[in-house]
């Protein structure tokens, strides 16, 4: 039996990281991130990592229950608003693209079909006990700007779709404070 403890909650948003594929990962929870780690800035209501199996039972006539649960496929998927309108996270959203600086302003152009680069993203929790390193990452969802009036700032929706990025490299790790998050 689990015993509470306050120390295991996940409170806050966190910081949200994103790098080229084959970027330097973090090992621990202290070491600064390597430099080709930007910080994505400010979201509209924090990320949310989802896993999700496809399954399906395997029937046989003999039996009333299922002989076996097999796994059809799986789903990895972060996903977040990024508030801060800037062409490097437009570069994020759209999954590549050219950003040309000239005097006093930023062009962003997305990438035509076919040209789309994929990226690594990074979490690392408000109170520094988790880090996540998602290893091969593919924006997969709407991109939408929606405008109002007032206090409602526009956003970037954000869905990454995450791959294995090689035969031997698991698509995700997760480096957890011990002993209290073991």
């Amino acid at each position: 039996m689990v015993s509470p403890n306050k120390g295991q909650l996940a409170l806050g948003p966190g910081i949200l990281r994103e790098a080229p594929l084959g970027s330097l990962e973090p090992s621990d929870l202290s070491t600064p991130w390597d430099p080709a780690w930007n910080t994505m800035g400010y979201t509209k209501d924090g990320s949310k990592i989802s896993y999700e199996l496809d399954t399906g039972a395997v029937e046989v006539a003999e039996e009333i229950d299922p002989i076996h649960i097999a796994i059809n496929s799986r789903k990895l998927k972060v996903a977040f608003a990024l508030m801060q309108l800037t062409a490097t996270n437009l570069r994020t959203a759209w999954n590549g693209g050219t950003i040309t600086a000239g005097t006093g302003i930023v062009i962003y152009e997305p990438p035509e079909p076919g040209e789309e680069v994929r990226r690594m993203l990074g979490f690392e929790s408000s109170d520094g006990t988790e880090r996540w390193v998602f290893r091969e990452c593919l924006q997969g969802g709407n991109v939408e700007l929606e405008r109002k009036r007032g206090s409602d700032a526009a956003n970037i929706g954000n869905e990454f779709m995450l791959a294995k990025p090689a035969p031997t490299i698991r698509p995700f790790a997760v480096i957890l404070a011990a002993p209290a998050r073991a």
